[in-house]
């Protein structure tokens, strides 16, 4: 027999299977992962297929080392998706097989944990044993101890009887009792407070959401796109779903965007079903994540919990796929190769059979006009669990609070509510979608602002603790400096400080409340492992009545004391040169607000903004989805912007500004060059422009982008595919990458 065979090793030169011998008595099958010859060395790989014959003559080929696993790591229909990925993404198989694994999992780093226990032996009468150990009170208290003749853990028996080892050494060598070891999962959020919990009665606009989306989970089909307000009880109806997913005896994957967002998420499916509930994301250790992904792929966990790449979960007969909070980008992976998990998603449902399920208070505009085209079934959940009310929203002017004199970060408004809710023992969130203390400093003599020597942005002052002066950071690179005391530029003492971040908000609020209490959620507290699950436990049981943070607080969250949010200012999104700054902000307005007012009590939401008449910030105050979803659709067609054409582009990278540039005009005069020749893909071409990448250098790579505005219509295709093609330009000096309606434009 002869094994194809996909080495784990990225490079032109190895981008195809190789033939090797299945030596005899081995077992192999597709899918599993093996270890074989290449070159002097020996590497990982995947067999993609078995067959009698090859090319090759027999004598020429080398055998395989070894079996890795008793299992196929990849899955058929996971085979199949990474081909299709690696056709779109132009780039070798072995690159998206490398998605479907753990990486310390390929890598060999990770050891399986096992643990030692014991049991009595068949037959063995415990008290009678016990009795004739003689002076031996320990071995004798170990027999008791193992009288259910069940397998008990040494550590366990360790707590009851100090250093048993040897006392069980000697039990064991008498034959009482047997020592053996079995393979231990290293759970995440082990110390979580789970209780297995019953559903509870669904309201009316539940039961109705799933009447319409049960039929398609019953015979492994539909795509539905559920919008339902804030606080409408979406959870509940994954919940429903998931149960009569397993009833069928098929599984689940349930995406959320944050991994804010994954404890508390996993904290309501392990109540409702247990230990079949397993959770993928970057921030578990590498032992966890090896031992989640096993868990999966050998059937013991039936629902995965996760972020963007829970979406490759190696489940069996998979029945559902739901993605929370859908419109977010963080869905859209910007490293090599490039994916959407909800089109991911997609495929996964069409190919294996499968239900999907697309959810969100704030659908992304391109969702919901798939919606009304009958892409997706449109559900809706448009009131709050049992008719509570959406939270007050009052939308503060904050030129008149400067014309006023006040130059607070807080309106005066916000500081009196803010009064209110923490004398009543109420909670607070505060939302600004900016971390730090100051957003850049700069000399007020002439102009000069502090950039990244490795990226082409300001740097951002950071308050750390046991430092005066602060510390500079870089928000793309992760560089830091001493900020400075006079302008390098012309020796300026005039080095002033401007803009706020979360810290500054933080400060500011303990300045006007200092007995109030604080958490604070950014990227800057939340890089420890379980940083996000510890806060927001901390937050949920009362040990801070106020919660400040970015935009990991914005959505999904459920806390039953917050009855105020303050959004500190509603504008930052709305000024980002992107097509999407109107959704965003509208999206993010609207999901923070509904933060406010989950429980018994009432919600109160505070937006100042400087341009409070903005049609987008007016129709998040009123949480009109569908208003904002008119205006915004209407201005997308005047303007030509996605859903009715595609944005795409070629971004070059190199270390050597110069090449960048010639290579940018290099693939712009390939591609200009093609368009003349080919007058049909020519008139669906709205622009083409070569030009600086708005970030001109990133962590130490200059950036140029070829930019295109396309109509998506058949004639495309050839342009399309020609970007992709011309992503293998070979250059040493330059990384070229295609990106089609990319996640930003930086």
């Amino acid at each position: 027999m002869i094994a194809q065979i996909v080495v784990d090793v990225i490079h032109e030169n190895v981008a195809k299977p190789f033939s090797y011998l299945v030596p005899d008595g081995m077992v192999l099958r597709p899918g599993m992962r093996v270890s074989v010859p290449l070159g002097r060395r020996q590497v990982d790989g995947i067999v993609t297929e078995l067959c009698e014959t090859c090319d090759v003559p027999e004598s020429r080929l080398r055998p395989v080392t070894k079996a890795l696993d008793e299992y196929a790591a990849i899955l058929p229909p996971m085979m199949e998706l990474a081909r299709e990925l690696a056709q779109e993404a132009h780039c070798p198989l072995s690159e998206t097989l490398r998605l479907m694994m753990p990486a310390a999992m390929r890598t060999g780093r990770v050891q399986t944990k096992r643990e030692p226990l014991a049991q009595l032996m068949d037959g063995v009468q415990a008290q009678e044993a016990a009795a004739a150990q003689g002076r031996s009170q320990k071995r004798a208290t170990l027999l008791k101890l193992l009288v259910d003749g069940k397998p008990h853990p040494v550590s366990e028996l360790s707590e009851l009887v100090s250093a048993p080892q040897e006392a069980l050494k000697k039990l064991a060598e008498d034959g009482l009792i047997l020592l053996f070891d079995h393979e231990v999962f290293r759970l995440p959020y082990e110390d979580m407070d789970t209780r297995q919990s019953m559903a509870p009665q669904l309201t009316p606009e539940q039961t109705a959401a799933l009447s319409v989306m049960l039929p398609g989970l019953e015979t492994g089909s539909g795509s539905y796109l559920l919008h339902g307000v804030t606080g409408s009880g979406k959870t509940e109806v994954y919940l429903a779903m998931v149960q009569r997913v397993l009833e069928l005896d098929k599984a689940a994957i349930i995406l959320v965007p944050e991994i804010a967002l994954t404890p508390q998420m996993v904290g309501w499916f392990r109540d409702r079903f247990g230990p079949r509930t397993a959770v993928l994301h970057s921030r578990l250790t590498d032992g966890q994540r090896c031992d989640e992904w096993r868990r999966i792929r050998v059937g013991d966990a039936r629902v995965v919990v996760g972020a963007r790449s829970a979406i490759f979960a190696p489940m069996e007969r998979l029945g559902l796929i739901v993605i929370d909070e859908e419109h977010e980008q963080t869905y859209l992976s910007d490293k090599h190769p490039r994916y959407d998990a909800r089109q991911i998603a997609r495929s996964r449902c069409t190919r294996e059979g499968a239900t999907l399920v697309l959810s969100s208070a704030t659908p992304s505009i391109l969702s919901f006009a798939m919606s009304r085209r009958g892409d997706y079934t449109l559900v809706e959940m448009p009131s709050r669990v049992n008719h509570r009310p959406m939270p007050e929203v009052t939308v503060v002017d904050m030129r008149k609070e400067l014309a006023a004199g006040n130059r607070s970060i807080f309106s005066q408004l916000l500081q009196q509510k803010l009064k209110v809710c923490f004398d009543r023992g109420q909670q607070a969130m505060l939302f600004l979608n900016r971390r730090g203390y100051n957003t850049f400093v700069s000399c007020r003599n002439c102009g000069y602002v502090v950039k990244c020597p490795q990226c082409d942005v300001s740097m951002t002052l950071h308050q750390v603790e046991g430092s005066e002066t602060g510390e500079l950071r870089c928000h793309f690179c992760g560089a830091t400096a001493e900020p400075p005391t006079v302008c390098p530029e012309c020796g300026s003492k005039y080095i002033r400080y401007f803009g706020s971040g979360t810290q500054k908000v933080e400060e500011e609020l303990h300045r006007l409340f200092p007995n109030v209490k604080t958490i604070r959620m950014d990227i800057d507290t939340t890089q420890k492992r379980d940083a996000h699950y510890q806060l927001l436990t901390a937050f949920r049981e009362g040990k801070a009545q106020a919660l400040i943070g970015t935009q990991m607080i914005a959505k999904g969250l459920d806390f039953p004391k917050v009855t105020l949010v303050g959004v500190v200012a509603a504008d930052l999104t709305l000024n980002l040169p992107d097509y999407r700054a109107q959704e965003r902000t509208f999206q993010l307005v609207t999901q923070v607000a509904g933060r406010a007012g989950r429980a018994e009590d009432p919600g109160e939401v505070i937006v100042q903004s400087y341009k409070p008449e903005h049609p987008c910030i007016i129709a998040a105050a009123a949480q009109d989805y569908r208003a904002f979803f008119t205006q915004e659709f209407e201005r997308r067609r005047t303007g030509l912007y996605p859903p009715f054409t595609m944005i795409a582009r070629l971004l070059v990278e190199s270390e050597q500004a110069e090449a960048a540039r010639l290579m940018n005009d290099r693939l712009y005069d390939t591609v200009d060059a093609f368009l003349q020749a080919h007058p049909a893909q020519k008139r669906r071409v709205l622009m083409l422009r070569a030009d600086e990448a708005p970030v001109k250098k990133i962590r130490g790579k200059f950036r140029y982008h070829v930019l295109m505005k396309v109509f998506e219509h058949a004639d495309s295709e050839p342009v399309l595919r020609l970007l992709s093609e011309l992503t293998n330009v070979s250059d040493p000096l330059c990384q070229i990458y295609a990106e089609f309606n990319p996640a930003t434009l930086i």
